[in-house]
């Protein structure tokens, strides 16, 4: 106790000098702290979304759509469900593996391959979103709305556009932030502190934008 305070008392400052000079405290950067805040908030709100799904799902009197019915696309003159489903699931699953390599080149300071990288991962981004408009448009088409379902009960519009909505513009503001960190890097913005911790955050939202999109994959298209 003793030896602490007598380290406070020659160190009056050190803690205020933390937090205006933004260095890290435990080791841990302060904004790899805050992602995980705002990661950790997301994830209550999504887990709030599909326990809502799924409560509606099962207390719903009228029959619920099944995917291979709704989410069939034509190709060739025949029904094949679920593809598309399938190459936005790829798609997104790859980016991971690109966001993940830009993280490791970051301990490397390689400014040319961080940025390939991640503008990959944010074309694989656009992809997606431009395949999930693609989706909505057509299921508008055949009938979808918000407030009715051409194939059974009225509320899987609503909980279907919400859903894949919210999370789809997770998926667009995350390939701005992307690019705006990329092109950053590129610059050498982040030279003058040597800290490319900047990419690892980058890639920890990214990484949370992929899992989410399992549990969606899961609870809208297999179950």
């Amino acid at each position: 106790m003793s030896g602490d305070s007598l380290t406070l008392s020659q160190h009056p400052d050190s803690l205020v000098d933390d937090w205006s000079d933004d260095k890290e405290a435990f080791h841990v950067p302060w904004g790899k702290v805050m992602m995980w805040i705002f990661l950790v908030s997301d994830t209550f709100i999504f887990s709030s979304f599909l326990i809502g799904y799924m409560n509606v799902r099962r207390t719903t009197t009228e029959p619920w759509p099944y995917p291979s019915e709704v989410f069939a696309l034509e190709l060739f003159g025949n029904n094949v469900p679920l593809i598309l489903i399938a190459i936005m699931t790829f798609i997104l699953i790859t980016s991971s593996g690109t966001m993940a390599l830009a993280v490791r080149y970051a301990h490397f300071k390689d400014k040319k391959k961080i940025f390939i990288l991640m503008c990959a991962t944010a074309a694989f981004g656009a992809s997606f979103v431009g395949m999930q408009a693609f989706e909505w448009t057509k299921l508008i088409s055949e009938g979808v709305r918000p407030w009715e379902n051409p194939w059974g009960a009225p509320q899987f519009g609503s909980v279907f556009f919400m859903i894949t909505g919210f999370h789809g513009l997770h998926v667009s503001c995350g390939v701005i932030y992307l690019l705006v960190v990329a092109t950053k890097v590129l610059k050498g913005h982040y030279d003058v502190k040597g800290d490319y911790s900047i990419v690892e955050i980058t890639g920890l939202y990214w990484h949370f934008v992929d899992l989410v999109w399992v549990f969606i994959f899961a609870f809208f298209y297999l179950w």
